[in-house]
């Protein structure tokens, strides 16, 4: 409480007082003495002071002790860093076996239509080329097959004697058959010309040559000549 506190210190200091004066009188207290001595009491005087409240002192920092010097530390040797290690890729999930084995599959079939595609159009370019060359080849052999079987008819209309019932427009149509060399081996009336004089005329007339000049090529002779139909049809004949 603020009061008794204010009062504590004169109430000590009183009875410090007091208690000196009591040892003062019993010091010089002596039964044996004759002589009594007065004692006089003393009055003290004490005087109430009141006191402010110190205000409590705000505690410094203690000063830091002075830190003794420590000895030079020796400078330690560096550690060796341990290597990194690569981290570890993260595993893949497993692979899809069905799915594997559908796209391989499909890559396949893939590989396969292209080379069938690619093989298609080299056989169509061969094929091509070829039926090129062969059309060349047949224009050509029938440009020299023409030739050819211009010069027999003009070598039969040479060789035949016009029967005294010939007219124009009259025709025959004759199968004539021939070996390598040209040579006549059959003629065979195949459509007539309605007048028999006519008919047999045109087939002496083959007969009469005997041999007709053919290609040389075998193959030219085969497909023309060893076995051709002659249409006679005279231009020069009178009506």
């Amino acid at each position: 409480m603020p009061a008794v506190r204010d009062y504590a210190l004169p109430l000590l200091l009183a009875l410090v007082l007091h208690a000196l004066a009591f040892l003062s009188l019993r010091a010089g207290w002596n039964p044996e003495t004759a002589e009594v001595r007065a004692i006089k009491p003393q009055i003290v005087r004490s005087t109430l002071v009141m006191m402010e409240p110190k205000a409590k002192p705000v505690p410094r920092p203690k000063a830091a002790a002075k830190a003794s010097p420590l000895p030079a530390r020796q400078p330690e040797e560096p550690k060796p860093k341990a290597e990194a290690r690569p981290a570890a890729p993260p595993q893949a999930p497993p692979p899809d076996v069905g799915a594997e084995r559908r796209r391989a599959a499909q890559a396949e079939r893939q590989e396969r239509l292209e080379q069938l595609a690619e093989a298609s159009f080299l056989d169509a370019l061969e094929t091509e080329a070829a039926d090129l060359a062969e059309s060349l080849a047949a224009e050509e052999a029938e440009a020299v097959a023409q030739t050819f079987r211009y010069g027999i008819y003009e070598r039969v209309v040479a060789n035949w004697s016009r029967p005294p019932s010939a007219r124009n427009n009259m025709q025959a149509r004759l199968l004539v058959e021939l070996v390598p060399t040209g040579d006549v081996v059959s003629v065979t009336l195949i459509e007539g010309s309605g007048n028999e004089a006519f008919d047999r005329s045109a087939e002496a007339a083959v007969r009469k040559a005997r041999r007709f000049e053919v290609p040389k090529d075998s193959d030219v002779f085969e497909r023309y000549f060893r076995r051709f139909t002659l249409l006679f049809r005279p231009e020069d004949l009178l009506r």
